[in-house]
């Protein structure tokens, strides 16, 4: 892996797609994990604008102190990165007296969290001319669909969507973020108590690979062992269960010989 040339050839990437689009910059919600560490650094690489925001959610502390250990990083080192910290803890509190309870169940309400800090990124974005940079990963956005449809995933660009979880970490590293990103376990920050991804999804992001890549170039499925198996499975169900995340919106194309014309 060209790990130098790699974030070289995204940054450009970046620096082309921002300048199209008539656009400041970049702005994105940094969670204290590895993903947004190495997006907003690939960012903020560009020289253009690059805000990070903050936007905790009844969150955990480490997730939290990771946040702003990172944040803290990028501005010594950037001087076009700026910051803001937004509290949403509030305004999460409204949406639970605002919804009924009866549909307050733990995937609604995890995934409402993951909204309004959408929300908040183009609130940011709109006002200050920037794009919302998408923090997704290969295994996440085209394997297993692990994001919150019009959450994480409601983005304007997503630099590191190509790149699997372990080169995600070797470029990270490559570009200097800081060591207790690198060592911390892989969470989404949408529950207070700090559960992991893999807590969530049952198996780890190497596993998550390893199926991703066997299934592209399917081998001798008989001489799997019962994790294999069991991983496999895993892959596949939330690969088809969440399709509809990762495929474009289905569209209702209506035959020409249905729609009637009206003289001008």
């Amino acid at each position: 892996m060209k790990k130098k040339e790699i974030a070289d050839y995204i940054v450009l990437w970046l620096t082309k797609y921002c300048d199209n689009s008539g656009t400041k910059g970049f702005v994105v919600g940094i969670s204290g994990g590895i993903d947004s560490a190495l997006t907003s650094t690939l960012c903020a690489l560009t020289g253009k604008a690059t805000l990070c925001l903050n936007m905790p959610i009844r969150q955990h502390s480490a997730e939290y102190d990771r946040s702003k250990e990172h944040i803290l990083w990028l501005t010594q080192k950037f001087p076009n990165v700026s910051s803001r910290e937004v509290e949403l803890t509030g305004m999460f509190d409204k949406l639970e007296e605002t919804l009924p309870a009866d549909i307050q169940d733990w995937l609604t309400m995890a995934n409402s969290r993951a909204r309004l800090r959408m929300l908040t990124l183009y609130a940011y974005a709109c006002h200050n001319k920037l794009l919302v940079a998408g923090t997704g990963n290969k295994v996440e956005d085209f394997g297993v669909g692990f994001f919150t449809k019009y959450g994480d995933g409601g983005v304007d660009v997503s630099p590191i969507a190509d790149l699997m979880k372990s080169e995600v970490y070797a470029l990270a590293s490559e570009l200097g973020v800081p060591e207790s990103i690198l060592r911390a376990r892989p969470t989404d920050g949408l529950w207070a108590d700090g559960r992991s991804d893999e807590d969530q999804i049952g198996a780890s992001y190497d596993e998550l690979e390893w199926a991703m890549l066997f299934l592209e170039n399917p081998h001798d499925f008989s001489g799997l062992t019962q994790r294999e198996e069991k991983v496999l499975d895993i892959f596949t169900r939330m690969n088809n269960a969440n399709k509809h995340k990762m495929e474009p919106i289905p569209v209702c194309r209506i035959p020409k010989e249905l729609k009637t014309s009206y003289p001008a």
